[in-house]
């Protein structure tokens, strides 16, 4: 079953219009430009695990992932997953110029801070970059084949199912590659663990009614 809708849908807007496809497109780069800023800061869960702070924003990315599967097929959603890949280069670029530009010694405080995080960020977003493409491709890859599966049935299965498979990738690539050597190795496999769970939840309670509440509106505009 197959229900997509073009990149500009009959051509209804005028040229250089603004689409439903480049708000969710924008909200999706954003949401992964602020999760990777946030997951520099770590935070305890009930003193028993550590998750990075941007577990709470990063389940909003993949809702968004499922969104652009769903009304404009997989090549679509791979395009903008490439263009969140390079803004978070630009991020890191951008970010690594401002702490190599000297700050006057009244604000050294200031500037200490921001180094003390974009310095870490560069580290972070290579994590993430990498568990980004495995997690947000197989995400999409997923949800297009549950569809096909499901004949286009059951969109909680696709939302979930797809993020079950794209979290797996996702969140142990990126908990490795951001945090060994920086936390106990036996913290940072409760972290996966806990972080996996956390993004589950989060896709469960949050996500999927998102989900659908964006998936119905757009249907009916597209």
């Amino acid at each position: 079953m197959n229900n997509q809708v073009p990149e500009n849908p009959a051509q209804k807007n005028r040229e250089g219009g603004f689409t439903p496809l480049v708000a969710i497109a924008a909200l999706m780069v954003t949401s992964y430009l602020t999760a990777n800023i946030m997951a520099v800061k770590i935070v305890g869960v009930f003193d028993t695990a550590l998750i990075d702070a941007g577990t709470i924003t990063f389940p909003l990315a993949y809702m968004l992932g499922d969104v652009l599967t769903e009304i404009w097929g997989f090549r679509t959603a791979r395009k903008v997953i490439f263009l969140t890949f390079l803004c978070n280069i630009i991020l890191v670029a951008a970010t690594g110029i401002g702490v190599l530009i000297p700050a006057p010694e009244y604000l050294r405080e200031t500037a200490d801070a921001y180094d003390t995080v974009f310095s870490y960020v560069p580290r972070i977003v290579g994590a993430s970059l990498a568990a980004f493409l495995a997690g947000e491709l197989a995400n999409a890859y997923f949800m297009e084949r549950i569809k096909i599966w499901t004949a286009g049935r059951f969109l909680w299965m696709r939302t979930i199912g797809s993020s079950v498979v794209g979290y797996v990738f996702d969140t142990g690539i990126f908990c490795v590659l951001a945090f060994a050597g920086v936390v106990r190795t036996r913290e940072l496999l409760v972290m996966i663990g806990v972080q996996y769970l956390v993004k589950l939840v989060i896709e469960a309670v949050c996500g999927t009614p998102l989900a659908y509440a964006a998936i119905g509106v757009l249907r009916k505009r597209l």
